[in-house]
């Protein structure tokens, strides 16, 4: 089974890091969250949860990196040097790279996206100029997965869970059941 790789940077969005984490583990898909130095994280709406692990270069033993949204969230991933250079690593790797929300502007400022097919947020294509702007849900251009928003996790999950071998059909098809009142 392959292994997802979830940043968490101060003011991370909770809705799209938690449910993309809660989605790829159902589905089987071993994945851990990495902060940047404290334990707890706090969001971007003043919760804090405690990550698995501390970002280093163990990140490249996982074959996807998540980068999600969040204010100010995004922008410290975007800010931080560190994290550019994995994901650029990750990209000439040709291992995934996927991101939603703010977390798309890292992708753009990692220089990764000239020329690809990009989603992201509403008008961001003024701030992702190097990419193919579409107004899809979720993209995929080889190893490049983009997403808008915090609306969009679920279809980003299950095609990261697809990707990673992990069996998404049964966590959409057991998601659904649940939210018609069957389980």
């Amino acid at each position: 089974m392959k292994k997802a790789a979830v940043l968490m940077a101060e003011g991370y969005e909770e809705g799209e890091t938690l449910t993309v984490v809660d989605l790829l583990r159902r589905a089987g898909v071993e994945c851990h969250t990495f902060s940047f130095g404290e334990d707890f994280v706090k969001s971007t709406h003043g919760m804090y949860i405690k990550a698995d692990k501390v970002f280093s270069d163990e990140v490249k033993d996982y074959d996807l990196i998540f980068l999600p949204g969040g204010n100010p969230g995004g922008i410290h991933l975007r800010e931080n040097p560190a994290v550019l250079d994995m994901v650029r690593w990750f990209d000439a790797q040709g291992k995934y790279v996927a991101a939603m929300c703010m977390g798309t502007t890292v992708l753009e400022e990692a220089g990764i996206i000239r020329g690809r097919n990009v989603t992201g947020y509403t008008g961001y294509a003024e701030k992702l100029k190097s990419g193919v702007f579409s107004e899809d849900v979720v993209v995929q251009d080889g190893n490049l997965i983009t997403s808008q928003g915090p609306a969009t996790p679920w279809p980003l999950a299950f095609l990261m869970a697809e990707l990673l071998g992990g069996d998404a059909e049964t966590v959409k098809t057991r998601t659904l059941y649940s939210q018609a009142g069957g389980i």
